[in-house]
């Protein structure tokens, strides 16, 4: 049986997709079975994230309407055998989403899969409410801004009384990642920092992912940012957190992308 984890903010663009297929594809380079679930119907990005936009036949509103079979929309990721990607709809919206259809192709994923990640629509509303809420655990995702973290915490709320978990009375496990962290603008206080999220959310974290240029460059390239450069400081941060998210009990720190003097120098000569 799959463990489903729900990724979601209260705020948009905090990189909620950009973690997914991270993340997705750090537990699938384990070895372990994935499947990435774009519940973001109506925008549909993380089929160009995953680099699969042109291999969209169905998607997941088709699989919950019973107008396509599950195994016709999976997409299997031509890197890793053990990844495949579930599409949103792009030209239909979240309304198409009915609570048994999701729940239906949720526990068909669970019968398939060793993880499902769902890529949520940020905010409360329906679409994002139906991806949390047959979730086991959550990894939420902020920026080191206060209405970053302060939507984040309604969040919160919500998968502590909107999900199955929640209405039998159990805990659903909830973890804080936070993205395009800088530390030199945290200690000059430009942004929070990380001891002020951790405070305002009490919850656990997840990993740090630092402020990076390749998280961007993976995004247009449409390979998650693990694969696209594995020694990059955000990919080490993501695959970090995908280990403890599997449980490993693993120090926290960030990572960064500077280089050793020698390729400074060689840089400079080349130059």
């Amino acid at each position: 049986m799959a463990n489903v984890v729900v990724v979601t903010s209260g705020k948009g663009g905090v990189g909620k997709t950009t973690t997914t297929a991270a993340l997705g594809t750090a537990l699938a380079q384990s070895g372990q079975t994935v499947a990435v679930v774009d519940f973001d119907v109506g925008l549909r990005n993380l089929d160009l994230v995953m680099g699969a936009e042109r291999r969209v036949v169905f998607d997941l509103i088709n699989v919950v309407q019973g107008a396509a079979k599950l195994q016709q929309a999976l997409i299997r990721d031509k890197r890793i055998e053990t990844l495949w990607l579930l599409p949103a709809s792009q030209t239909r919206d979240k309304e198409a989403l009915t609570d048994e259809g999701v729940a239906r192709v949720i526990d068909e994923l669970r019968q398939r899969f060793d993880w499902v990640l769902c890529d949520s629509p940020a905010g409360i509303e329906r679409g994002a409410q139906l991806a949390m809420r047959h979730a086991d655990a959550a990894v939420i995702v902020t920026n080191p801004e206060v209405s970053s973290v302060r939507d984040s915490d309604r969040i919160i709320g919500l998968l502590d009384a909107r999900t199955e978990r929640a209405e039998r009375g159990e805990r659903i496990a909830k973890h804080i990642l936070v993205t395009r962290f800088d530390p030199s603008r945290a200690a000059k206080g430009e942004m929070l920092g990380i001891a002020d999220i951790v405070e305002i959310l009490s919850l656990p974290l997840l990993g740090i992912i630092p402020e990076s240029q390749e998280v961007l460059r993976a995004s247009n390239l449409g390979t998650p940012v693990v694969l696209s450069n594995p020694t990059s400081a955000p990919a080490r941060a993501y695959m970090e957190a995908a280990r403890r998210l599997e449980g490993e009990d693993l120090d926290i720190t960030v990572p960064t992308d500077k280089r050793s003097l020698f390729t400074k120098l060689f840089g400079r000569r080349a130059a």
